[in-house]
């Protein structure tokens, strides 16, 4: 379900810390400014900007600093010329932005989102051998409980971004607390154990093979 201004996104942005919430608001009035066609829905828990039903780019705040992503990130142009942190951290598409100043200029960004509406027109997508950009970020809550596990936090820590990934991803995809909980407690315990989250899965891919 879409629709051009969400609840749930006034929502998001009216939980994010301060410094984001102007941010975040300029980000978003921008988007549908370049794209009035652009309609918002929430995925991977993220603000996101859908155009002509596929994901034009999302917006993101964590604890120390925001930002916004397109989903051609790989295919954009205008993405090349920006100064940004985003290659060096593995970030969204415009890096760490903690302040209005980091952000770029109001001609860049219109350029930016028009060029992925453009390539959305020309039915570009995302190329599958890609490595993921997105190292996804570990909310605290998980993180405290992996600071009570020595084994699986040692596990966690050495895993590659795609064992890390599929546990973040099912814990933040709970839609209770008391689920979000009993994923945790079942997590750390796999961890500890050394075992990725689909590993019965993998288990009997393995003995059918």
């Amino acid at each position: 379900m879409t629709e051009q201004y969400s609840i749930k996104v006034d929502e998001y942005i009216e939980k994010s810390p301060d410094f984001a919430k102007p941010i975040l608001t300029y980000l978003r009035e921008m988007i549908h400014e370049v794209c009035p066609d652009a309609e918002e829905t929430i995925k991977w828990k993220f603000p996101t900007f859908m155009y002509k039903g596929k994901i034009l780019c999302s917006i993101t705040s964590f604890k120390q600093y925001c930002s916004l992503g397109f989903w051609l990130h790989q295919e954009m142009k205008t993405l090349k010329e920006l100064e940004t942190s985003a290659e060096k951290s593995s970030m969204f598409s415009l890096g760490k932005i903690t302040k209005m100043e980091d952000l770029p200029s109001r001609h860049q960004l219109k350029k930016a989102i028009k060029e992925a509406m453009e390539l959305t027109d020309m039915g570009v997508t995302m190329k599958k051998a890609a490595p993921s950009k997105m190292e996804m970020e570990v909310p605290d809550y998980f993180q405290s409980a992996l600071d009570t596990n020595k084994k699986a936090l040692e596990v966690f820590q050495k895993a590659s971004p795609s064992f890390r990934k599929e546990y973040i991803s099912w814990i933040t995809e709970a839609k209770t607390e008391a689920t979000r909980n009993k994923r945790i407690e079942q997590s750390l315990e796999w961890m500890a154990e050394g075992k990725g989250r689909n590993w019965k899965y993998e288990k009997k891919s393995h003995k059918n093979s």
